[in-house]
């Protein structure tokens, strides 16, 4: 698929959408159905407009593995550039080849088993000491709680930043920066998402930078002194700028994908009392309040629970890329310098894979169906290939770690009724923020 064909392409398909913004509000606001209708009525490549591009879209899991395998070197994913370059400047998801290389592979040793030990030993109390502080029997936007907890937990176990107002000062950072992305308006201009987000960077360029010469000098065991300290087998190290902008990428990208995970697994465990009874009995066998590395493994019907999360509604619904070269996919042509866009949510909610797509139904990832491996690209939130997610096994950490001890501390249930319906603005979040009344066991 990666070669010219002799014979004649196949004209895509497609359409401009509205005049000025495209396709923009489909995405911002129907995403889910969206990339379903488009799929009918195109078939898996077609062209659209959205948010100042037009990319050529590839549907289903062929269209995953050819482009995230990358075969040929034929994609850039510098093309999250045109969306999050102003304000995640040179994060590991936006270089390429031999320069992303040299950067994972120095990164690496943050991510490894000795260091996930130390971020999970920061953040088991601090996860102890929140839930303890959570009100009972009151309605809480279960959404921002999560979500403050693991800004907390990132900004502890990555930059040894303790909870308190700084914390709270670089949350609303970090917000800005992320809506951003998908502004319409994406110019510089008074009371803009991108102004909004322009000047949260700006905070967080000013915080890593002044706590850079205590990091370099004192060490630790997070993950910011580790950057510090990290050397290539040549003895070269990272600049102050790069690690400024891997802080920033790094501590986004954890903060909201563990957020958006935890938010819907509890979600549907509100909604299916029986998987909630059964990860606690699960929690209960291990004889501890809070985990260690070696659990995780045993909490195996938590980890079904995960992965259903993760494909019914993935942090990150679409991946771009940018064709460096000509390049052929089923008999299409795609032209250099073209945006192509594959849909993780269109994989993960498709009927041809999977069975019953929408029905919450963890067991699907157990031996012996195991729907998941159908296709080697078929369930993929955390992408694939070269740019697969380094921080994988700390989101999973750090899932497990916090959802063990509420199942230890409280219960919860939804209504029947109850739907939650998401927010696609920035990532998808849910619009109600999930209200929910947590009850003591």
């Amino acid at each position: 698929m990666n070669a010219i064909a002799s014979g004649r392409p196949r004209e895509i398909p497609g359409d401009a959408g509205w005049p000025l913004i495209g396709q923009s509000l489909d995405y911002l606001f129907r995403l889910d159905r969206a990339v379903h209708e488009r799929y009918r009525r195109y078939g898996e490549v077609s062209w659209g407009q959205a948010f100042g591009t037009r990319s050529i879209i590839l549907l289903g899991p062929d269209a995953n593995q050819f482009v995230l395998q990358n075969r040929g070197e034929l994609f850039a994913n510098a093309a999250w550039e045109h969306f999050i370059a102003r304000f995640f400047h040179r994060g590991l998801m936006l270089l390429d080849f031999d320069e992303h290389r040299w950067h994972r592979r120095l990164m690496q040793g943050a991510f490894q088993r000795e260091a996930l030990a130390a971020y999970l030993e920061r953040m088991n109390p601090r996860i102890e000491q929140t839930l303890a502080s959570w009100p009972l029997g009151v309605r809480l936007r279960m959404f921002e709680q999560l979500k403050a907890l693991t800004l907390d937990l990132g900004a502890e176990a990555f930059a040894g930043q303790p909870p308190g107002a700084q914390a709270q000062r670089l949350n609303r950072a970090f917000l800005a920066t992320v809506r951003a992305a998908t502004g319409l308006i994406r110019a510089d201009w008074p009371l803009t998402r991108w102004r909004r987000g322009l000047l949260g960077r700006r905070v967080l360029e000013d915080f890593f930078r002044a706590e850079l010469p205590r990091k370099r000098a004192d060490g630790g065991g997070d993950l910011f002194a580790r950057l510090c300290q990290a050397r290539a087998e040549d003895g070269a190290a990272f600049s102050d700028e790069d690690i400024v902008n891997h802080m920033i990428f790094v501590l986004m990208a954890a903060h909201d994908t563990s957020t958006i995970t935890l938010t819907n697994m509890i979600y549907w465990l509100g909604k299916c009392p029986e998987w909630q009874e059964r990860l606690r009995a699960a929690s209960r066998a291990l004889g501890r309040q809070t985990l260690s590395l070696d659990d995780l493994p045993r909490l195996e019907a938590m980890t079904w629970v995960m992965k259903e999360a993760l494909r019914l509604c993935a942090p990150v619904p679409g991946l771009p890329r940018r064709a460096v070269r000509d390049c052929e996919y089923k008999g299409f042509r795609i032209p250099a310098g073209h945006m192509v866009q594959i849909s993780v949510w269109f994989t993960h909610t498709t009927p041809e894979w999977w069975s019953a797509p929408q029905r919450f139904d963890p067991e699907r990832f157990a031996e012996p169906r195991a729907e998941d491996r159908r296709h080697p690209f078929l369930w993929i939130p955390f992408g694939g290939g070269a740019h697969k997610c380094l921080g994988l096994h700390f989101g999973e950490m750090e899932v497990k770690a916090i959802l063990h001890q509420m199942l230890l501390r409280f219960r919860w249930r939804l209504p029947e009724d109850y739907l939650m319906r998401q927010d696609f603005t920035s990532l998808p979040i849910p619009r109600d923020r999930l209200p929910l009344r947590l009850e003591r066991l």
